[in-house]
C-alpha cells in the first residue's frame, strides 16, 4: 500500500517515498535562495544527507551544511550554527535529522536575526513576545526519524551546557513553512533508534491523552497516534523496509508533536533531566520510565485508559493498557528500568529538582511536589 499525502494542517506537509526529490521546490515556495542544511553529525556523512544536498545543489541552490550538532544540542552548537549561517550569507535552513538537528536548525532560524539571549525565550507565559518576529528565517524540515515530531513542532529544545538543564525555547513562527516526510529516510535507521523514536512518539501520544487540559482535538489525534504505534512500531522493527509501516510512523510522529500542545506529563519530566545529565536516548528514556508514571497517575487516569485501550482493541481496562506497554517494551528490547540503563540513584535528590522545574511536570494528571516525585524516581530503578 503506497501511501501519499499533501496536507495542510499544522502546516505543509509532503508525506509518501522518494519526496525528498521536492526538497529544492520547498525551499522556493518559501524563497530561499541559499539554504544551509542543518543536520547532526552522524548523518552528515551518511547518503541520504548526500542525496538531499544533490536536490538542492541542482536546482541551483547550493549544498552548505552545518553539523556541529550533539545529541542533546546546547548553546555552543546553536552559536556556531547562527555564525556558519551568516558567514554563508544564507536566507533559510532546512533542519535535517532527528530531534537533534531538527530543533538546532529551527533554533539557528529562529535566533539568526535576534539580539537578545535564547534563554529570554523559554517557554513561559509570553517571553516569546519579546523575539522579533520579522527576522525569523524560513524553515523547511525533513525528519530522518519517526519521534520526535519536531518537524511540526513550534519550539526546540537546548541543554544550558554549565547547569545541563534542558529549556524548551518557543515562538509560534518557529514552526516550519513546509515538512517532507519521505519513510524512505528512515529505512537505515538502526533497531534500537526504530524502538527509542517510535516509543517518544508514543510517549507524546499517551501524555498528551492524559493531561487534564481542556483540547478534544489533540486528545483525538492522540488516540489515534496511539492506535498507529501499537500496529506499525512492531512492524517497522522487525522489518525496516516495511515501508507502510514506515510512513505511518511518521504520521504518528507528528501526531504526537500537534497532539502534545495539549500537555506532557511526568514521563517528559523525568526523562528531560535524566537526558540532559547522562545524555541518554530521550525516547529509550521515555520507554523505561513509562510504567512507573502510569502506576502514579492511575487514579486519575483510570477510566481514560479504559477508554483509550477500548479503542487501541486491547480488553481489561487499565490493567490491561499497563499489560500491552510492558509487552511492548520487551518486545522493543527496551531496559527494564534505568538501573539496567546503567544509572544509579545516587543523584536522585538533583533529578527530582529538576524535574520539578520542568515544564512539562504541570501537564501531569497527578500533581508533582519534591516528594512524591522522588519516591516516583526511586520507582524507576
Amino acid at each position: 500500500m503506497n501511501i501519499v499525502a499533501n496536507w495542510s494542517y499544522p502546516t505543509a506537509i509532503k508525506l509518501g517515498r522518494g519526496r525528498i526529490k521536492e526538497l529544492a521546490d520547498a525551499c522556493k515556495a518559501l524563497g530561499l535562495k541559499k539554504p544551509l542544511l542543518v543536520t547532526d553529525r552522524g548523518l552528515a556523512s551518511m547518503a541520504i544527507t548526500a542525496h538531499a544536498l544533490d536536490v538542492l545543489d541542482e536546482a541551483g541552490l547550493g549544498r552548505a551544511v552545518f553539523s556541529e550538532v550533539d545529541p542533546n544540542p546546547n548553546e555552543k552548537n546553536l552559536e556556531a550554527g547562527i555564525k556558519a549561517y551568516k558567514d554563508g550569507g544564507h536566507d533559510g535552513v532546512v533542519a535535517f535529522g532527528g530531534g537533534s538537528g531538527l530543533d538546532l536548525g529551527k533554533l539557528i532560524a529562529f535566533m539568526v536575526g535576534q539580539t537578545r539571549p535564547v534563554w529570554d525565550f523559554e517557554d513561559i507565559g509570553d517571553w516569546w513576545t519579546r523575539a522579533d518576529a520579522s527576522k525569523i528565517a524560513p524553515i523547511v524540515a525533513v525528519p530522518t526519524t519517526a519521534g520526535t515530531g519536531s518537524e511540526v513542532g513550534r519550539a526546540g529544545v537546548l541543554t544550558n551546557s554549565a547547569t545541563h538543564v534542558k529549556k524548551i525555547i518557543f515562538h509560534p513562527r518557529m514552526l516550519p513553512g513546509v515538512v517532507i516526510c519521505d519513510p524512505e529516510l528512515t529505512v537505515g535507521m538502526p533497531r534500537v533508534i526504530t524502538a527509542g523514536t517510535g516509543m517518544d512518539a508514543f510517549a507524546h501520544c499517551l501524555e498528551a491523552y492524559c493531561s487534564p487540559f481542556y483540547h478534544p482535538m489533540s486528545a483525538g489525534i492522540a488516540l489515534e497516534g496511539m492506535r498507529l504505534v501499537k500496529e506499525f512500531l512492531p512492524r517497522a522493527y522487525k522489518d525496516g523496509s516495511d515501508i507502510e509501516a514506515r510512513t505511518n510512523m511518521m504520521s504518528a510522529a507528528a501526531m504526537g508533536a500537534v497532539a502534545f500542545q495539549k500537555g506532557l506529563g511526568a514521563i517528559h519530566s523525568l526523562s528531560h533531566p535524566i537526558g540532559a545529565i547522562y545524555n541518554t536516548h530521550h525516547g529509550m528514556t521515555n520507554a523505561v520510565v513509562m510504567p512507573p508514571v502510569l502506576r502514579f497517575n492511575r487514579t486519575a487516569i483510570e477510566e481514560k485508559i479504559a477508554r483509550a485501550a477500548a479503542y487501541l482493541g486491547i480488553s481489561g481496562g487499565f490493567d490491561g493498557f499497563y499489560d500491552y506497554v510492558l509487552s511492548l517494551r520487551s518486545d522493543l528490547g527496551v531496559p527494564e528500568n534505568l538501573t539496567a540503563m546503567g544509572i544509579a540513584p545516587d543523584r536522585v535528590d538533583e533529578l527530582t529538582a529538576m524535574a520539578i522545574e520542568d515544564p512539562s511536570c504541570g501537564g501531569n494528571p497527578v500533581p508533582m511536589t519534591l516528594e512524591n516525585t522522588k519516591a516516583l524516581f526511586l520507582e524507576c530503578f
